[in-house]
């Protein structure tokens, strides 16, 4: 199956979102749950290096499953598990992103969002460039589902055609399942969309665009890993809470380089010709 064709595009840049059927095969989902089960006992023996953020559900007691965390997220997965390392580079992912943003790539995050089962709480409607230090805030956002997601255990919804709205407050984003999905009222919930997805498939959305998740009252967990990309042209712009320079990850291009380390108003691309 081709990925990226002009359909695609069309697609992707009319309703701020486009889903990839097949993006990991049954034995990289396979792969990723087990390494999903080794990361969930590793949150169980200690503080994890560096970055890396294991995040415990805020609903829920920490130690209720199985007397391990029961976990939220962890950021930068990237540097504590090769396995979704690699998976930044998925070949069929890339194709549509690079159709989007240009050959050269930098992953801005990379995360797992988990929703254990009957545990995993309401994600709040926001804009991620809301949150970003990185302007022009033209970014893609992948999420391939791990397991298997549906309304019920929590699937990603999505406002299409909201990454055209300016960027707006959205508040809290992590909420208790009995919470609303947004305490502002200019926005009209009829139009959200769940994004169900099979196990080994992807969505890929916009950074603007108007997108949370209901609470899990499955008894089935909801996993996804999720994949940030920018291109080398926009800039690092850190805010009052952001660190003054931060090393992002080269995915592809720039002549091979492992990583580039970004100051205030400085982009990859300028921080590249200077070498």
């Amino acid at each position: 199956m081709t990925f990226g064709t002009p359909a695609d595009l069309t697609a992707y840049r009319e309703r701020g979102y486009l889903v990839i059927p097949g993006a990991l095969s049954a034995a990289g989902v396979d792969a990723a749950q087990r390494e999903i089960e080794r990361l969930h006992e590793a949150a169980g023996e200690g503080t994890p290096p560096g970055e890396t953020t294991f995040q415990f559900e805020p609903h829920a007691d920490v130690r209720a499953e199985r007397g391990r965390p029961v976990l939220r997220k962890i950021e930068r997965t990237d540097l504590v598990s090769d396995l979704f390392a690699r998976l930044a580079a998925n070949p069929r992912v890339l194709a549509v992103v690079s159709a989007i943003l240009g050959p050269e790539l930098l992953l801005f995050r990379s995360t797992l969002m988990l929703k254990p089962a009957r545990h995993g709480s309401r994600h709040g409607l926001h804009q991620d460039v809301a949150y970003w230090p990185l302007e022009p805030p033209e970014m893609v956002t992948v999420s391939i589902a791990i397991s298997a997601s549906d309304a019920e255990n929590g699937c990603i919804h999505v406002i299409p055609g909201s990454h055209r709205w300016p960027v707006g407050e959205w508040g809290a984003i992590a909420r208790r399942d009995d919470a609303a999905q947004t305490d502002r009222r200019d926005v009209d919930l009829s139009q959200l969309r769940d994004v169900s997805l099979d196990a080994g498939s992807a969505v890929l959305f916009h950074s603007n665009i108007v997108h949370g998740s209901g609470p899990n009252r499955s008894d089935r967990p909801r996993h996804t890993a999720l994949y940030a990309y920018f291109p080398p042209t926009a800039r690092y712009m850190p805010g009052s809470g952001d660190p003054p320079a931060r090393t992002y990850p080269v995915v592809a291009g720039l002549d091979g380089r492992a990583s580039v380390t970004l100051r205030a108003g400085q982009s990859a691309r300028s921080v590249h010709q200077r070498r």
